[in-house]
């Protein structure tokens, strides 16, 4: 992992971001080089972001290696199999005796609920790799506890636009993981987006508030600029491709841009226009305040979630 600096870059595929901070200690990367040739990850649940990451892998070209996924209902099994031609397992004993757990790390792509009960069948067979984690709230140190006090783990917290390729991953290690597992995290998580790396864990709670939980605000927000133009008269259809194509258009811009999004705010807002006027409104309804509203909600879930799923 790189140092925290006091300012980091983002780059990807046709974006730009840049961020300012004295106080937050990130580093935000698309990534920092890469695991070394021919290392070997497990899957731990086969859903939705484990096959999004395995696919980004392959797009990418990747020289890491699927030793394996052990996903427990069948049907899922032999999706997988198929789609990635990965080997597939029943349960972790069945994935150990075919030596799939013989692995530089351990991805568990499980449910938060279902995480303390296979990482405590699972510490028996950890001791020797990185456990990388994508359960939301659940803390590396409580993990580490039903490991059996293993300490080389590693929290993720993707969004679903890793779904499409255009995701961004906080990551955050303990201490003890060596550089060579954080590196493989990187590499990992940066096939389905950008990365961005925390010092602190708390600070995953923020991840998972802004980014985690993020998609979701942006089609809130897309459902009700959709409902009110079909109320001005428009048709579905065109309400949908009015909707779409502002915010990929707004959201390009922004990230190509060397200004803010308050100077690009400015700029589109002539005073008296119908700008001003939906600003205005908005500002009455106190937009601003419901959303930062929320997310500081979602950032107290998370540490809500942590107390709670990390009992014993």
């Amino acid at each position: 992992m790189k140092p925290s600096p006091t300012r980091s870059d983002i780059s990807a595929s046709n974006t730009r971001s840049t961020t300012t901070s004295t106080t937050t200690p990130i580093s935000l990367t698309a990534s920092i080089g890469g695991a070394s040739p021919s290392r070997r990850l497990c899957f731990v649940g086969g859903g939705n972001m484990a096959s999004a990451l395995i696919g980004g892998l392959m797009r990418a070209g990747s020289t890491v290696q699927i030793a394996g996924v052990v996903e427990t209902l069948a049907e899922q099994r032999a999706q997988l199999g198929e789609r990635f031609n990965v080997p597939t397992y029943g349960s972790l004993a069945a994935a150990a005796t075919a030596q799939a757990l013989d692995v530089d790390a351990i991805v568990l792509a499980v449910k938060p609920q279902q995480l303390q009960p296979v990482a405590r069948e699972l510490g028996p067979y950890a001791s020797h790799c990185a456990v990388i984690s994508l359960a939301a709230g659940i803390r590396a140190t409580d993990i580490a506890r039903w490991l059996g006090g293993h300490l080389r783990i590693i929290r993720a917290m993707p969004n679903t636009p890793a779904l499409v390729g255009a995701g961004i991953t906080g990551l955050f290690a303990l201490p003890q993981t060596p550089e060579d597992d954080r590196a493989l995290a990187d590499e990992l998580m940066s096939a389905a987006g950008a990365t961005l790396w925390v010092n602190s864990e708390p600070l995953i709670n923020a991840v998972t508030a802004m980014s985690g939980s993020g998609p979701a605000y942006v089609f809130h927000w897309m459902e009700a600029m959709q409902s009110a133009g079909i109320e001005l008269g428009l048709s579905p259809e065109a309400a949908h491709i009015l909707t779409m194509a502002t915010f990929n258009g707004a959201t390009r811009l922004a990230m190509q841009s060397e200004e803010s999004p308050s100077r690009l705010r400015e700029r589109v807002t002539s005073p008296g226009g119908t700008t001003a006027a939906a600003l205005a409104a908005m500002a009455e309804a106190h937009v601003e305040s419901g959303i930062k509203a929320g997310i500081r909600a979602a950032c107290e879930r998370g540490a809500q979630l942590g107390d709670a799923l990390g009992q014993d």
